[in-house]
Formats: C-alpha cells, sequence, structure tokens
C-alpha cells in the first residue's frame, strides 16, 4: 500500500507549453525531451484561454510554463499576455531562445502587468566542462548570452542547477554560482538548486530508482501532505491533466480533462514521489 496525498487547494497550475519538444537533448532531462519528442504537442494561445477561465473559480494563485522549450512555441509571449492579466507567471527555459529582441519584450510584458513575471534558466554549471556534458556542446555560451539579454533588458531570472553538476550540492558551489551571476551582470542573484529525478534519460544516463526508494508502506501527516507540490497544484498537456510536472509520461498520474475534476487524493506510488518526499523537492521558484 502506498500514501495518498490529498487536494488540499489548487494554487498552482503548469502548462506544458511547448509539449515535449526541446531543441537540447539533455541527458538528465526526466521527461526524455528531444526536437522529435511528440508524446505531448504545444499548447495553442486559445487552449491556455480555455484552461485560464476555468482556473478562476477553482482559486488557481500563480502560473507556470515549462516544456521541452517554452519559447519554441510561436504564441509564448501572446500567452504570457494574457496570463499576466490574471496572476503572476514563471516560465521555465533552457535559455538558448532569449535573445536581446524578445528578452526587450519579455521587459515590456513584466513592466505593464500588475502580476510578477519570472523566467527560470536551467544550466549545470558555471563552466563549459560541467555544463556541455550534460546539455550539449556549446549550450554554456549560448546559455550565457540569453542571462546576459536579460540582464541588459533589465530583469532578474532564477538559476537552476541540478545535482548533475556535482558542485551544486556543496555550500562552497553554492557561492561560487552566486559569485558567477554576479559576474554576468545580476547583481542580486537568485540560484535554486534541485533533486534529480531518476527517470526518463536520466534513467538511462546514470541509474534508476533503488527499489528501497519508494514509499510504499509510508503514513503520511498532515504536514508532510501539504508540503507536497502536489497537493496543491496540477499540470495541464496536450493529452489532459496531470498530477505535477513530474509524472507526464506515466499514464496513471493523469488525473481527468478539467481541472476541476483532477482535485481529489493522488497515490504516490511513483518512484519519483520518494524525491519529492524525503528531498523536500518542489518545481516552483
Amino acid at each position: 500500500m502506498y500514501p495518498f496525498v490529498p487536494s488540499v487547494s489548487l494554487d498552482t497550475l503548469w502548462f506544458q507549453v511547448a509539449g515535449t519538444l526541446c531543441n537540447l537533448k539533455c541527458t538528465h532531462c526526466f521527461i526524455s525531451c528531444s526536437p522529435t519528442n511528440h508524446n505531448h504537442e504545444m499548447l495553442s494561445l486559445a487552449e491556455i484561454r480555455e484552461r485560464l477561465a476555468e482556473a478562476i473559480p477553482l482559486g488557481v494563485r500563480e502560473y507556470y510554463f515549462t516544456g521541452g522549450e517554452p519559447f519554441m512555441n510561436p504564441e509564448m509571449l501572446a500567452i504570457l499576455d494574457e496570463t499576466l492579466r490574471q496572476g503572476p507567471a514563471s516560465v521555465l527555459t533552457n535559455g538558448l531562445l532569449l535573445t536581446p529582441e524578445r528578452c526587450r519584450r519579455l521587459k515590456a510584458l513584466s513592466d505593464g502587468s500588475d502580476y510578477s513575471l519570472d523566467i527560470r534558466i536551467s544550466i549545470d554549471g558555471y563552466t563549459a566542462e560541467s555544463n556541455d556534458p550534460i546539455r550539449g556542446s556549446g549550450t554554456y555560451e549560448k546559455i550565457l548570452a540569453g542571462i546576459r539579454n536579460l540582464a541588459a533588458a533589465g530583469l532578474n531570472p532564477v538559476l537552476t542547477v541540478t545535482e548533475a553538476c556535482g558542485e551544486a550540492a556543496s555550500a562552497e558551489g553554492r557561492t561560487r554560482f552566486l559569485a558567477w551571476l554576479r559576474e554576468n551582470g545580476l547583481p542580486r542573484p537568485r540560484l535554486k538548486i534541485l533533486s534529480l529525478f531518476r527517470i526518463g534519460a536520466e534513467e538511462r544516463r546514470l541509474r534508476a530508482y533503488e527499489s528501497w526508494e519508494s514509499l510504499r508502506g509510508r503514513g503520511l501527516t498532515t504536514d508532510e501532505s501539504e508540503k507536497l507540490q502536489c497537493s496543491s497544484c496540477r499540470m495541464v498537456t496536450s493529452r489532459g491533466v496531470y498530477v505535477c510536472p513530474i509524472l507526464i509520461d506515466e499514464p496513471s498520474a493523469r488525473m481527468g480533462s478539467s481541472l476541476g475534476e483532477t482535485l481529489r487524493p493522488f497515490e504516490l506510488a511513483h518512484a519519483a514521489c520518494f524525491t519529492c518526499h524525503e528531498y523536500g523537492v518542489t518545481c516552483r521558484t
């Protein structure tokens, strides 16, 4: 038997806005996004509008956009414009498509809204030697250019680093990351360290979950339940609404077609649930 996490609220709504299409093929990607992965397709502005309207009476307070690579979606800026009329928005990107012009337009969207716009850029090292084996040859310089373009436009991105970068797990490594961000135009650097989920490409890169890495037979206190992201979020994809951003490749994690029908308990029977519980992982900024 596995524990169930209750549906406490629906505070956060995620959109797999680019589907599983990405301009990179990172070796640790937990959903194996790539230029050829069409398991989930892009979401259109019209589809986003429908979900935004559905979200209002359910009390959603913030919106996140991920992929794949969100800026591969040709309607991404229009989607953000629509969303920022309703609440704060965050975009999780690899940074490769953050041209100076796109960054200026993102700044204009941010300045024109009563709500905040956060851009989160993923990287796996403050050198090409640590980042490029994970994200691809030449990606370090391209990501760095995106960071500098955001800074030049007046935006302060969040940098997300996974523990595939060994230095990220140490206090010294985090200090070095923050110093590196200051050196590259971000005087108030923001850094988020994420645990690895041993599914998708990461399962093939390093290892799968061990049999003991499971919540089987465990019980959850109320406090533990409420700290789990899945107690208060859902993920919209082209194939329906899933429990969270991590499990969109798991058929049993699809909870329905509408947001309302997904507001029910979820069984934490997936190995990735172990990571969220044991390490306090949240995909929120």
